[in-house]
């Protein structure tokens, strides 16, 4: 395993309030990894924890090349699954990993994440 670092930036103050997400002490494995289980939710989970620029990101700064329907599922299942907080901007949302819950739960579960390496077919 690669010792690639998860990018973690400061929460900026007067944050809208997150979307309903499970708590931390409710976080399941079995979820957490169904969600992962798709591909395109993995690299957009891989993607925020390596690149991220900002503290949170619309689902605009992924460049992909989806339904916004489609997109929509899956930040969704991202979220719930409690991988995820998004907050809503406006008209927009953004999301951010919760790194701090996800490896006081599932301690090396983002270390797998980042060494992953995608196909070169998507």
């Amino acid at each position: 395993m690669t010792g690639t670092a998860i990018k973690t930036l400061p929460e900026p103050p007067d944050l809208p309030a997150p979307l309903p997400e499970p708590p931390v002490e409710e976080l399941r494995l079995e979820t957490v990894l169904g969600a992962l289980s798709d591909p395109l939710r993995l690299r957009i989970v891989r993607k925020l924890l390596l690149e991220s620029e900002d503290f949170d990101h619309s689902c605009g700064w992924f460049g992909l090349d989806r339904p916004k329907s489609s997109l929509t599922h899956h930040f969704r299942a991202l979220r719930e699954a409690g991988i995820t907080r998004q907050r809503q901007y406006g008209l927009e949302r953004r999301s951010h990993v919760r790194v701090a819950d996800l490896d006081a739960r599932f301690p090396g579960l983002l270390a797998l994440v980042t060494a992953w390496t995608p196909p070169d077919d998507h």
